[in-house]
């Protein structure tokens, strides 16, 4: 392993810059996307299906993320959502999300974000260390920030996991994929989780929901479908927060299953979770 990606070789100094860097640039590109929205806001581009949608300050927002990267941190790598990898040479990548529920800033709903992590090894959630996170709600004015060793903050309070209550008064969040068989998979898990929990909100923004579970807003999140830049920076503020995110059958955290809460909490949703087969392939519905 190279030095510079060990995260042993990051001091505490260092964590703490990215964190500076992370939280300047994610407040610049959330400053761009509420101030700039224009009024007609339209798609500019769809992803996997018709309603998996892009808009122009999606673009707009990556392309000031990455600029303003290339000008404070010109020797890091950096994988965007829109607009790929690029690659770097100190070891540290910058996983970001340019509008983190876009949907939602489409129809100017508050539940969006931009989302800014600093990841060391290969930037996937099997393989990365996150040393540092912004995730910022320029509609909320909510900003959460987390340095690997240094804790999780919400507008520079600590946070700090509040105990779980037990599963059956739980306060849920979940989000949905783009394609109709998954969401015809993910109904059919959520109508069999529904009777056994307090409540499952859908809000529509996955960076947002797991901070919120940081915050104590929720108390478990799950959700199948989430890409590196969904989940690198609200992943470290849950961690920092004294919660655990993971997978199913002992994987991480990621695209075949990602669920986030207290410990205790995570284990029962994660048996739960394993027991409607909530990971299994999709099918395609039935032709009449």
């Amino acid at each position: 392993m190279h030095p510079s990606h060990d995260p042993r070789a990051v001091g505490p100094a260092s964590v703490a810059e990215l964190v500076a860097v992370a939280e300047e640039v994610a407040r610049a590109a959330g400053a761009l996307v509420h101030d700039g929205r224009p009024e007609n806001l339209g798609v500019a581009a769809t992803k996997s299906s018709a309603v998996d949608v892009v808009t122009a300050m999606d673009l707009a927002s990556e392309e000031l993320v990455r600029r303003t990267l290339a000008r404070l941190r010109p020797d890091d790598a950096v994988l965007g959502e829109e607009g790929g990898h690029l690659a770097g040479s100190s070891g540290v990548t910058w996983v970001v999300d340019p509008i983190d529920g876009t949907v939602n800033y489409l129809y100017g709903l508050p539940a969006y974000a931009v989302s800014v992590a600093a990841v060391v090894g290969e930037p996937t959630p099997a393989t990365w260390t996150v040393l540092a996170a912004c995730v910022h709600a320029p509609a909320t004015r909510e900003t959460w920030t987390a340095g690997r060793g240094r804790g999780a903050f919400l507008d520079g309070r600590r946070l700090e996991l509040r105990p779980a209550p037990p599963l059956e008064r739980c306060l849920l969040a979940t989000g949905f994929g783009y394609v109709a068989e998954r969401r015809r998979a993910q109904a059919r898990v959520l109508a069999a989780l529904l009777p056994q929990v307090r409540d499952v909100r859908r809000m529509g923004a996955a960076a947002v929901d797991l901070c919120q579970v940081a915050t104590g807003r929720l108390d478990l999140y799950y959700e199948r479908g989430l890409q590196p830049w969904d989940l690198a920076a609200a992943s470290l503020v849950v961690a920092e927060a004294g919660g655990v995110v993971t997978g199913l059958r002992g994987s991480p955290a990621g695209d075949a299953m990602t669920v986030a809460g207290a410990t205790e909490r995570v284990a029962d949703l994660v048996a739960l979770l394993e027991e409607l087969g909530a990971d299994a392939p999709d099918t395609p519905a039935a032709s009449g």
